[in-house]
């Protein structure tokens, strides 16, 4: 409130020493005839003596008025054109309802309970004791699979939110479809995992803003890879949901932790531990990630895949084992517990120069993002496990941020990690953690109770890419 309030004061003071400056003149010239007008915008004086002079420096004075004029926060301008979004009010069994039956979404398997996970937002239990490892505050124990309701309360909380659709560049369709499909997934008829997908699209194509675009400005958020939601048949034996292959869900784009190939589907990080509500807690995190100490060149955590033939894993841990002076092994077996804890998980990376990222039971993993937050160098062994998948988010030029080694190598034992990390100097090893310590704004998501003044985050970022894609669409149109 104090801002506008001192604008005022400075115009005031400019009228009164433009008034001063007229009159001093004035009683200068002996002769004279002069007509004023201090409309703000054009004063005028006509003098026999010192007119030019007159008339220059009330010129001068006028445009600093209009210049201080120019910058009072009291503007026409709309800050949110080209960013309405509209938020569908979906019916409470696409989204609510998944929550209120979390105890669906716990297996006897996992090591999690699903009704905790959807504490907090999204964000989990909120981790009390670190030991040191992490700063006091924003620290969760996060599941990777509540991206979704963590877009969602950031989504409500939107500073270009709309409720008339007609002037909405994108709409947003808060559906669950990750949560409701874990519901599903082992033990049930390909069609009661397809059930929630086609009631969706119904319901869209019935709503007036579908026909604006037949739902090509519609957009959607989903906390699994998007090949969960291609199942490829109508047997019960496959994978998946066929949601992402109804007639109106290829008009929507979809924003996930892992795209595919087809041209509306968008990857974005995974969430990672740290929700800050503040810029100084992303700074105060980042310094302390550069002055951190690192006793191992290279790290890897998680568990093998013995039932992917050829996996790289078994190589990377082989390798990890043997140089176990340079390398720190994490193992996320079953059983072993040790990458349940975040605390665990994030000490091993904050003592780590580079941490190894091959890929899992799909290309990309969780522990890419986590060991950036740590300031960890990734080590990738894929290109689709972040260069042709993060595009909003991490850089074009890779070798900036990262190490790439091609998996065949390993693969073939051509090739050993540590020999090959061992080639990086100690100043592209500076510059490529600096690069990293730098883009953890752009991988983390924000505390939805709050916003970051300063910082864009990974939702920031989303938006902004979705808006721009849509946009694009719409121009083709």
């Amino acid at each position: 409130m104090e801002k506008p309030f001192a604008g005022n004061c400075r115009i005031l003071l400019w009228f009164v020493f433009l008034s001063a400056n007229i009159l001093f003149f004035l009683f200068l010239s002996i002769d004279y005839s002069s007509t004023i007008s201090t409309n703000h915008v054009n004063v005028h004086v006509e003098s026999r003596t010192d007119n030019a002079y007159v008339e220059s420096r009330i010129d001068v004075i006028t445009k600093q008025v209009d210049f201080e004029q120019n910058l009072n926060p009291k503007s026409d301008v709309d800050l949110c054109l080209g960013r309405y979004i509209y938020l569908h009010d979906l019916p409470a069994q696409f989204n609510d309802e998944v929550l209120k039956n979390c105890h669906l979404l716990t297996r006897k398997t996992d090591k999690f309970d699903m009704c905790q996970s959807t504490e907090n937002f999204g964000f989990g239990p909120q981790i009390e004791n670190s030991y040191g490892v992490l700063s006091n505050t924003s620290w969760f124990s996060t599941n990777q699979f509540l991206l979704e309701v963590i877009f969602h309360n950031r989504m409500k909380k939107y500073e270009c939110l709309t409720n008339d659709s007609s002037i909405a560049s994108a709409i947003f369709v808060p559906f669950y479809a990750g949560l409701d499909l874990r519901r599903y997934l082992w033990g049930f008829k390909a069609s009661v995992r397809d059930s929630s997908g086609l009631a969706l699209v119904k319901w869209l194509a019935e709503k007036p803003e579908w026909k604006k675009m037949w739902g090509r400005d519609h957009f959607l958020v989903a906390g699994r890879i998007s090949r969960d939601f291609r199942r490829q048949s109508d047997s019960n034996s496959d994978w998946g949901s066929k949601f992402r292959f109804l007639p109106e869900s290829e008009n929507i784009s979809m924003i996930s932790i892992e795209s595919s190939s087809w041209n509306n589907d968008f990857a974005i990080p995974y969430p990672t531990y740290f929700h800050p509500s503040k810029d100084s807690e992303v700074s105060q995190w980042q310094d302390r990630m550069r002055w951190q100490k690192r006793e191992y060149l290279f790290s890897f955590a998680g568990a093998p895949r013995s039932r992917h033939k050829g996996s790289i894993r078994a190589n990377v841990i082989d390798q990890c084992k043997t140089s176990s002076k340079s390398c720190k092994f994490l193992d996320c077996s079953d059983g072993a517990n040790n990458c349940d804890d975040p605390v665990n998980v994030m000490k091993v990376f904050e003592s780590s120069v580079f941490c190894i990222q091959p890929p899992g039971d799909s290309l990309t993993r969780r522990s890419i993002f986590d060991s950036m937050l740590a300031g960890c160098i990734p080590v990738f062994l894929d290109p689709g496990s972040a260069y042709t998948q993060y595009t909003w988010h991490l850089p074009k030029n890779y070798s900036k941020y990262s190490v790439f080694i091609p998996g065949k190598l390993l693969r073939d034992k051509k090739l050993r990690i540590e020999e090959r990390l061992l080639q990086v100097s100690k100043e592209e090893e500076i510059a490529m953690r600096e690069e990293v310590i730098n883009l953890i704004p752009r991988i983390i998501y924000a505390d939805s109770k709050s916003k970051l003044e300063r910082v864009e985050d990974a939702f920031d970022l989303a938006v902004q890419g979705i808006l721009e894609r849509i946009e694009t669409i719409r121009k083709v149109e």
